[in-house]
């Protein structure tokens, strides 16, 4: 029997999907040119010598100077970042003007918690694979030691009454008013390490993971411990070629993450008590992620601006995902981000070469670690037929991280990235995946292969 003609009903849909494919643009391949980052500086009992603008803007001006392009040549410029003074509304365009990019380059700033910079460069990789972009200017800046002291809710409204009081004797009435409680004060960064949801703060989660895979404080310790000694072998080594020196108002310059302890033992790890659960918790001080200043760029491209710059090459932005889960558990972001990812790509763990997880606390990397390795975990949380493995540590963090360098939560994400294909280049690898735990409940993650497609 001959075929039936297809209806008119079903030949408007198939020109409808086919037309519909059509339309939709091609994805093209992004790249990673070059990047910067500032030190990493440890916060004392004083605000840092840098704002968060500062350290953007000399880590930018010294990768911009070294670039084949115009600074007004950049499509934009994207910039992570939690914490900006009152000073800085909308930092990312205060950088961009500061470093000379011009009236006409947009900028715009973007707050993912402690992917912020990663969000940035995932934001500008969208561009450019869209056609939207060919060059953009995309990183993560933070000067924690800069957090505002705020005043409590009673004092704001006490000093809106006294705003109002004209009279002698409405002022007076108003002092009456006053009392000790107006004077409480707010820490604007622990307030923000905190979760208003789960009503935890970041340490405490950490705590839950403990308690959730079994992982003893001698552990957190021995990880703590290490992160400070691969460090400092990077730091001896001359590993740490992205980082530039920065000067401050009196001519001082800083050229080294300063939180390295390279006198530390488990002894003096073993004495510290705990901060977040007293006193029987396991997280301290010297097992979590520095409260720290720091910034860092990437400079990232299309193959056209590649090509029409001779721009050099660190690698591909290949993939990126973005994961959810339960704030009281939101350490274990990256294996929620990563898993995915992974499948997506179809890569098995020996597949990568090289991983970079974000140290916010010693703990928290132990617990990823574990969460991958466990089969009950990855079956009813991550919905994988058996586990993935467990991340070989010769593979993962090799010179040290939040640990040991610090973590200011706007540039994290960006530095994990441009290391490690700093790394992928050292070692003459191909792959490699950087990714994040966010406070709120979320993980991020990115896949980054070096070279040419």
């Amino acid at each position: 029997m001959a075929e039936q003609a297809a209806s008119p009903t079903k030949k408007r849909a198939a020109t409808k999907k086919k037309s519909s494919a059509s339309s939709m643009p091609k994805m093209r391949t992004v790249y990673i040119v070059d990047g910067a980052r500032t030190p990493n500086l440890k916060a004392t009992d004083r605000p840092g010598p840098f704002s968060a603008s500062d350290l953007a803007t000399q880590a930018g001006r010294k990768l911009l100077a070294r670039m084949p392009f115009a600074s007004e040549q950049l499509d934009e410029v994207i910039l992570g970042c939690v914490m900006p003074s009152p000073d800085e509304v909308n930092i990312a365009r205060i950088v961009a003007l500061r470093l000379g990019c011009g009236d006409k380059v947009p900028a715009f700033t973007v707050q993912r918690n402690c992917a912020s910079g990663m969000q940035a460069v995932d934001t500008a990789a969208r561009n450019i694979a869209m056609g939207r972009s060919e060059l953009v200017l995309a990183g993560g800046t933070e000067a924690m030691s800069h957090g505002p002291i705020l005043l409590d809710q009673a004092m704001v409204i006490w000093l809106g009454q006294w705003a109002k009081a004209r009279s002698f004797t409405a002022r007076l009435k108003a002092l009456s008013q006053l009392r000790p409680r107006h004077f409480k004060i707010i820490i604007g960064l622990l307030r923000g390490l905190s979760d208003p949801i789960v009503g935890l703060s970041m340490g405490q989660t950490t705590e839950n993971l403990a308690y959730r895979f079994g992982i003893s404080r001698e552990e957190m310790d021995a990880y703590a411990l290490m992160s400070h000694q691969r460090l400092a072998a990077a730091q001896d080594g001359g590993h740490i070629t992205e980082l530039e020196t920065v000067y401050d108002h009196d001519g001082r310059f800083y050229d080294f993450d300063n939180g390295l302890r390279r006198d530390g033992d488990m002894a003096k790890l073993g004495k510290l008590r705990p901060v977040f659960d007293r006193p029987y918790g396991l997280v301290t001080a010297g097992n979590s992620a520095q409260i720290t200043d720091g910034a860092a760029w990437l400079v990232l491209a299309s193959e056209e601006a590649v090509k029409k710059y001779a721009l050099p090459v660190l690698g591909r932005l290949v993939d990126s995902e973005w994961a959810g889960l339960d704030p009281a558990q939101m350490g274990l972001g990256p294996v929620h981000a990563m898993t995915p990812l992974m499948k997506r790509n179809k890569l098995a763990l020996d597949d990568v070469d090289y991983f970079e997880i974000n140290e916010a606390f010693a703990g928290q990397v132990l617990a990823n670690q574990r969460a991958w390795n466990e089969a009950q975990y990855c079956k009813q949380e991550l919905g994988l037929s058996k586990p993935m493995g467990e991340v070989d540590t010769d593979r993962l963090n090799i010179d040290g991280g939040g640990v040991s360098l610090g973590h200011p939560v706007g540039a994290s994400g960006a530095r994990i990235i441009l290391h490690l294909l700093h790394i992928l280049q050292r070692k003459d690898a191909k792959r490699g995946i950087a990714s994040l735990c966010i406070g709120g409940g979320q993980g991020g993650a990115v896949l980054v292969e070096r070279g040419m497609e």
